[in-house]
């Protein structure tokens, strides 16, 4: 997640956080560094695979991954899924014109629902830094910026660095959209899943913005109670995120073999 601030280069706890991402370590550096899927822009590598065999925390990549398959299947215009190293170079990055530059192309002001992967890395010489993910999640309707953290608020501080870097960008005509932390995000059980939650939360919010179409568009009094949070509360569970590291896993071998027999 290593920033490069010229703007060519676009391209309270209650588990203790561990990275836990061993896979270089239990296997041949060349091995684990082996190219094994291009899946539109994100290249994953073998060692990807061994992340999601086992009980270990999410990297940039395989949440780029997810993120950009979310996108392949919810494909409104409407929907913004910004890549980990994207949300982390604005976040990051202390100069507002250089932001302004950045975000120009992804045209912020035209998509009605965005959403942030968040890391807590404060080193921004280390690409792959950090201990914890979690997501923030723009609805223009409802003119909010929404924080879920499935570790008690961890990732506050981080988070509203981010927004205070984007809010100015998004084109809210009117009042300046809101930020929330929102107390009732299902909380995750280890010190490892965090990436998880946040690849099962913006599914369930793609989902909710899909499912509710044309009314999203019609309803000009949206409320907070109106959002996603009901269907994130019912949907996702420690055992449901168990399973979508299963699925992750199981979708990118099947991307795999059809390569392979194309």
């Amino acid at each position: 997640m290593q920033p490069s601030w010229g703007v060519q280069s676009v391209g309270s706890s209650s588990f203790p956080q561990t990275r836990r991402n061993v896979g270089k370590c239990d296997m041949g550096s060349s091995k684990a560094d082996e190219k094994i899927l291009s899946y539109n822009d994100v290249v994953l590598r073998r060692s990807d695979l061994h992340i999601l065999s086992g009980p270990y925390f999410l990297n940039d990549r395989i949440i780029e991954f997810y993120f950009s398959h979310l996108k392949s299947t919810y494909t409104s215009d409407d929907i913004l899924l910004l890549p980990p190293s994207i949300a982390f170079w604005i976040g990051s990055c202390p100069d507002k014109e250089s932001i302004s530059c950045f975000v120009e192309p992804m045209k912020l002001g035209s998509k009605k629902l965005i959403i942030f992967p968040v890391n807590d890395n404060v080193d921004v010489t280390w690409a792959e830094g950090g201990s914890h993910w979690s997501l923030l999640a723009f609805d223009r309707k409802a003119n909010i910026f929404v924080h879920h953290d499935s570790n008690g608020g961890t990732n506050s501080r981080h988070t509203k660095r981010l927004y205070q870097s984007v809010v100015d960008f998004v084109g809210c005509s009117g009042s300046k959209p809101k930020y929330v932390e929102y107390s009732g995000t299902p909380q995750q059980v280890n010190g490892y899943d965090c990436g998880l939650y946040v690849c099962a939360i913006a599914r369930v919010i793609c989902s909710w913005y899909t499912s509710r179409g044309s009314k999203h568009d019609d309803d000009d009094n949206d409320r907070e109670d109106d959002l996603w949070f009901s269907a994130m509360e019912e949907l996702i569970t420690p055992c449901a995120v168990t399973q979508l590291r299963s699925e992750i896993l199981r979708l990118i071998q099947k991307l795999i073999a059809a390569k392979q027999d194309a």
